[in-house]
């Protein structure tokens, strides 16, 4: 029979369950409502959505990196509570999406929802998820991934306060050795206490550039309303390089450099010299 829009509100308005939910449970049901209900909870998606008001702001990130360490994968997933992103169950859980997205193909969250799980194929990553809330009892969120692959390095990979950070490093180097890695890890784990917004001054737009030139020369002249524009314009680069060294990655000074100064750019360079090596951090 057709399934209609009414059908799909009354539905809707009984279990709490998402449109598409409920259409596609009607659907599979040839639009006994009953059964649609009890498709619905059997799926655990109606008690997944009487939870989904519930705010998920705890949780886990998990990073998997292929045996050849050629490819990796980064997925953060959300519950409400500590205690539940501590247990071995949702811990559990959160390594199952993180292989789900390792091989995925998908480009977004949604499309990625929208796969079949590769631990059930009969349940899409949501219906999977949605039996995770049921059993664990609060509401749970996939709220992204990233996949990285490196053919010609490798990628390296940290995580920092048991899941509350993850960092994937994008290293393109001609020589693997203990001392790469090793540099890759430290570099890893500057990300990780730093959190630079881009890997080197060429990803920053230009026009965000000019527009800070445009905001500091405002302030440059009105702090020395006397001075020339020679003055001014070496005021405004030396606090937009004061900016970018603290927002790009290979400018930041390096967290272990033993004089304070040395810029991450200059560290991997180091370690490629000592090494023999052409080392580029991509990402």
């Amino acid at each position: 029979m057709a399934i209609t829009a009414a059908m799909v509100k009354e539905l809707r308005e009984m279990t709490g369950a998402g449109m598409m939910d409920c259409k596609k449970a009607l659907t599979a049901t040839e639009g006994d409502m009953d059964k649609a209900v009890e498709f619905l909870r059997e799926k655990g998606l109606a008690t997944a959505q009487k939870k989904a008001s519930r705010i998920a702001a705890e949780g886990l990130v998990k990073v998997l990196v292929s045996a050849d360490d050629k490819k990796a994968v980064a997925v953060e997933v959300n519950a409400e509570t500590d205690f539940v992103a501590k247990n071995e169950k949702f811990q559990n859980y959160v390594a199952q999406v993180a292989e789900q997205a390792m091989d995925t193909s998908a480009t977004d969250i949604e499309a990625f929802l929208a796969e079949p799980w590769k631990f059930d194929t009969s349940k899409t990553v949501n219906e999977a998820l949605a039996g995770q809330i049921a059993v664990i009892g609060e509401n749970m969120n996939i709220r992204r991934f990233y996949q990285m692959t490196e053919e010609n390095g490798f990628v390296a990979s940290y995580t920092h306060m048991g899941g509350k950070i993850g960092v994937l490093v994008d290293v393109e180097t001609d020589v693997v050795n203990d001392a790469v890695r090793e540099m890759a890890k430290n570099v890893a784990m500057q990300c990780a206490a730093l959190k630079p917004l881009y890997t080197s001054r060429d990803e920053v737009d230009a026009s965000y550039i000019e527009h800070e030139k445009e905001i500091l020369t405002v302030q440059a002249k009105n702090e020395k309303p006397d001075a020339n524009d020679k003055i001014i314009n070496g005021m405004v680069m030396g606090r937009i390089n004061k900016e970018l060294k603290e927002i790009c990655l290979l400018d930041q000074v390096y967290v272990k450099a033993e004089d304070g100064k040395q810029p991450v750019g200059k560290y991997v360079e180091s370690v490629a010299k000592e090494n023999n090596a052409k080392i580029t951090i991509k990402g």
